[in-house]
């Protein structure tokens, strides 16, 4: 059974071009790699670029997207599933559900959100997928300085922090999926 990536992802562009194309390659390399695509449903921005790509590669993408979003974000066309949801707690647990690993990349409240629901997930023992986080330009560089700050501040056990492992390039991530999830 094809094992399914549940990529987090900012629905814009953000203000770095190479991030853009390195989502569409981390999309091409998932599809590649036999892997399935989850994702938010959205055609724009970081999130659309993974789905195109991986799309044009005829890799599987399913996409989750809540109502209330389908009037702002234009859904992405041909996608192999879309499930338009209720809300945006629903589309969560759908896609940690449809998920084996996740991926997180740059992103904003919702890509934040996300992250965290799967990592607390991963702590409370909610579920056992990997977690990785595409560090693309150091964007999550405050982020994780921050965490390892609480950690020091007595709020995070430092096992908490090794849940998510930080890997920058797009091969790099597929070796590492590929190793966590046995292939």
């Amino acid at each position: 059974m094809k094992k399914n990536i549940c990529v987090f992802c900012g629905s814009r562009d953000g203000d770095n071009l190479d991030t853009i194309a390195k989502a569409a390659d981390m999309g091409r390399a998932i599809a590649n790699a036999s892997y399935g695509v989850v994702f938010g449903g959205g055609r724009l921005g970081l999130m659309g670029a993974v789905a195109k790509a991986a799309l044009e590669e005829k890799g599987s993408v399913i996409g989750v997207i809540p109502t209330g979003l389908t009037a702002r974000e234009p859904i992405q066309q041909e996608l192999t599933e879309l499930f338009v949801v209720d809300d945006i707690i629903e589309r969560k647990r759908l896609m940690i559900e449809k998920s084996d690993a996740f991926l997180v990349l740059p992103g904003g409240f919702g890509t934040l959100d996300e992250l965290f629901e799967v990592w607390t997930g991963l702590q409370v023992g909610a579920h056992q997928k990997p977690i990785i986080i595409a560090n693309w330009g150091g964007y999550y560089d405050k982020l994780l300085a921050f965490l390892k700050q609480a950690d020091e501040h007595g709020f995070l056990n430092g096992d908490h922090l090794n849940g998510a492992e930080i890997i920058n390039d797009v091969d790099d991530i597929i070796k590492a999926l590929q190793k966590s999830l046995n292939d």
